[in-house]
């Protein structure tokens, strides 16, 4: 697929979602798929908000976040062993649990250690149920056969949805679009729709394995709902003055997301990503056109994306422990 045939492909897809975005209070909110759950057009990364300084100021950044309407919460069973769940699971005390949409991920590929998984973020998250459950990190082609096989995780979900403790399930990944086209194939042979899928979207993205042009056209096709993840790239692009943030904000609530998932480990970041909403309007193809143009270079040489191209992002190669199979 070339630039232009790449763009008029995201911008037909787009059409119909940044038409449809309903703003409220200052905060734009989109469907998830076909699950028909609003959900706020930025989210809050677990990961990032675990990471700052203080466990009080997670609490601050996460309450402030959801007083200024963003209602997506990011978190996974994995991020610094836990203490990013139960952080935000101080955080959503005092009735801001039921004022968000919660999602978490597991690593476990097997039946057993997807169910304990499960629970104990429930756990840490202090909530009888999270809204969405996704298998994290999707990084190998064969991880679609694991999470489908008998004896897999997905029979522990199963059990976990008829339980009341999960609404919907997604599957998240980082490394390679043909894995996630793997994923969805291997479902579509077993009949089952994902609610959501989970993605690095960026300007780097663009031009470089992108996710963008392969998989997410296959996932508005199909009704997932799409969240977008790493849309500064770990924070690479700014701080390298390849875009501004608030660019790389924009870029991805102009693809067709239900939610853009950012970190916010200090209030700044916070600020920043409550201004980008604010100051959003649909990109024209030529704005789109000049920001990847401008980034191409940088793309290219793949090492702003390192969570495509290495393994430092990968808990679960580092960690093969927490797939089950020990």
């Amino acid at each position: 697929m070339n630039r232009r045939e790449a763009l008029t492909t995201l911008a037909s897809i787009g059409i119909a979602l940044k038409t449809a975005g309903a703003q409220s209070g200052g905060m734009i909110f989109r469907t998830l798929g076909k699950t028909g759950e609003k959900v706020s057009a930025i989210g809050v990364g677990g990961a990032h908000a675990g990471m700052a300084a203080t466990p009080d100021l997670t609490t601050r950044i996460i309450r402030t976040a959801i007083d200024h309407g963003v209602n997506f919460m990011d978190n996974s069973w994995d991020y610094i062993q836990g203490e990013c769940e139960r952080r935000m699971g101080v955080a959503l005390r005092d009735g801001y649990r039921q004022k968000v949409f919660l999602m978490t991920k597991f690593d476990g590929r097997t039946k057993q250690s997807a169910a304990k998984q499960i629970d104990e973020s429930l756990q840490r998250l202090q909530t009888d149920h999270v809204d969405l459950i996704q298998f994290h990190e999707t990084a190998r082609m064969e991880d679609a056969d694991s999470f489908f096989a008998p004896g897999g995780a997905l029979e522990a979900v199963q059990e976990a949805k008829k339980a009341g403790k999960i609404r919907y399930i997604g599957f998240t990944g980082h490394k390679d679009p043909l894995v996630h086209l793997r994923m969805l194939d291997v479902a579509a042979q077993h009949n089952f729709h994902f609610d959501a899928c989970q993605m690095p979207l960026n300007v780097l993205d663009y031009s470089f394995r992108s996710f963008a042009h392969l998989v997410l056209p296959k996932l508005v096709e199909q009704g997932i709902g799409v969240l977008g993840m790493k849309p500064m790239a770990f924070g690479t692009i700014p701080a390298n003055k390849i875009a501004t943030g608030i660019e790389c904000l924009h870029y991805a609530m102009n693809l067709p997301t239900s939610v853009v998932i950012t970190g916010m480990e200090t209030m700044d970041r916070l600020d920043q990503a409550l201004e980008a909403v604010r100051t959003f309007r649909p990109m024209s193809e030529r704005e789109v056109t000049q920001l990847v143009t401008r980034t191409k270079a940088a793309a290219m040489t793949g090492k702003f994306e390192e969570f495509k191209t290495g393994h430092r992002f990968d808990q679960t190669y580092l960690h093969p422990d927490w797939l089950g199979w020990a």
